[in-house]
């Protein structure tokens, strides 16, 4: 995620949804993975206001540990089932796909979202594969940043 600026991208939309969250008062939950670990940093909560703590040490540089990554969003989407099981629940995962791993789709998650952040020469499409496995949409993050027609 570090080539062609792809980490700075997917950190400016997730600003973007995080003002989002806060305006429409739904809780969220960010969960940053790499090197060899997941870790919450944020939430479940609503969002009253914006903290660059929570995206600064976001790192990139290879082997994303999809996989722990998806263990821990599965944790907290179980624990928010049984605390409300009748809010719906989505689950956005921000990758360029380049990973080795492949989890199972986290059976609590109502609406699965992939943002596609590969800008890389040669594009590889995982995003686009695991969304179709998980049964959810992929959007690229290019697009969502261009003006609206």
């Amino acid at each position: 995620m570090l080539a062609h600026g792809q980490l700075a991208l997917a950190k400016g939309l997730l600003i973007a949804l995080f003002d989002r969250a806060r305006a429409e008062r739904v809780q969220v939950a960010l969960i940053c993975f790499g090197g060899a670990r997941a870790e919450l940093r944020f939430g479940p909560a609503v969002p009253r206001w914006w903290n660059e703590r929570w995206l600064e040490p976001i790192g990139g540089g290879g082997g994303t540990p999809l996989e722990a990554g998806i263990t821990r969003a599965s944790q907290l989407l179980d624990a928010a089932t049984r605390r409300d099981p009748a809010r719906e629940r989505h689950l956005w995962l921000f990758s360029d796909g380049r990973t080795t791993q492949w989890p199972a789709r986290p059976r609590h998650a109502d609406h699965v979202t992939v943002v596609d952040c590969e800008a890389a020469n040669v594009r590889l499409g995982r995003c686009h594969l695991l969304a179709q496995a998980w049964q959810g949409e992929c959007l690229d993050a290019h697009a969502l940043l261009a003006p609206a027609q």
